[in-house]
C-alpha cells in the first residue's frame, strides 16, 4: 500500500493572463510553476504555427510526464529541483529547489495544468482543481499588458497570440472542466481555496 503523502496538490490552471499566479500569490502557499516544463525551443518534434514560431499555446510544447513526476516527489518527499523556463529565451534556464515546509497543501500552476489532474487524483495527491477565468477581454487586456510588460516577445506576436487565444478561451476552460477543474473567478477560488487546511 502506497503511504500517504506528506502534501497534497491544488491544481490551478485557466487561460494565459487569467490570475493564476496573482492567486498562488495572495494564498502565500508554495508553488510548483508548470509553465517551468515547457520544451526547449530546440527540441525535436516541437509544433509550429510558422517558419521558426513555436506554437506554445499547443501541449506538445511542454513536457507533461516530467510535471507530473516532479509534483509527485513534492508531495512524497517534501522538496523537488524543478527547471526555471525563459519564454524570451525559448530555454529553461536555471533551476530552482521547491519545498513545501509544514504546508497540508500546495500549488501546481500553469496553462497546461489540466494536463496532471487525473494523474494526480489517481495517485491520491490530488486537493482540488480549479480553472480560474474572467471575461474573455479582462483576460485578453491583463495577458497583453503582462506579456509586454515582460518583453516575452516582440509587440506584433503578442497582439498576434492575443487575438487567438481570446477566440480560442472558451475551449480552453470547457477542456479543463471536461478534464476534472472546477471553473470559477479568482476571488471565488480563493474563498473555496482558503477553506483548505495549509
Amino acid at each position: 500500500m502506497t503511504a500517504r503523502p506528506r502534501a497534497r496538490v491544488v491544481v490551478l490552471a485557466g487561460p494565459s493572463g487569467s490570475g493564476k499566479s496573482r492567486l498562488a500569490h495572495r494564498l502565500g502557499w508554495p508553488v510548483l510553476r508548470l509553465d517551468d516544463f515547457y520544451r526547449d525551443g530546440d527540441a525535436p518534434g516541437l509544433p509550429m504555427v510558422g517558419p521558426g514560431l513555436v506554437d506554445w499555446d499547443d501541449p506538445r510544447s511542454w513536457d507533461v510526464e516530467q510535471a507530473c513526476d516532479a509534483i509527485e516527489r513534492l508531495c512524497r518527499e517534501g522538496h523537488v529541483d524543478a527547471p526555471v523556463y525563459e519564454i524570451a529565451a525559448n530555454a529553461r534556464v536555471g533551476h530552482r529547489e521547491v519545498r513545501v515546509g509544514g504546508a497540508e497543501v500546495f500549488i501546481a500552476e500553469g496553462i497546461f495544468a489540466p494536463y496532471v489532474v487525473e494523474g494526480c487524483r489517481s495517485r491520491g495527491l490530488l486537493a482540488d482543481a480549479i480553472c480560474v477565468r474572467h471575461h474573455r477581454i479582462v483576460t485578453f487586456v491583463l495577458r497583453l499588458a503582462r506579456d509586454l510588460r515582460e518583453r516575452r516577445k516582440p509587440p506584433r506576436v503578442l497582439v498576434r497570440r492575443g487575438w487567438a487565444l481570446l477566440r480560442a478561451e472558451p475551449s480552453v476552460v470547457r477542456a479543463a472542466e471536461q478534464m476534472g477543474c472546477a471553473p470559477m473567478t479568482p476571488l471565488r477560488a480563493e474563498r473555496r481555496l482558503r477553506d483548505l487546511p495549509s
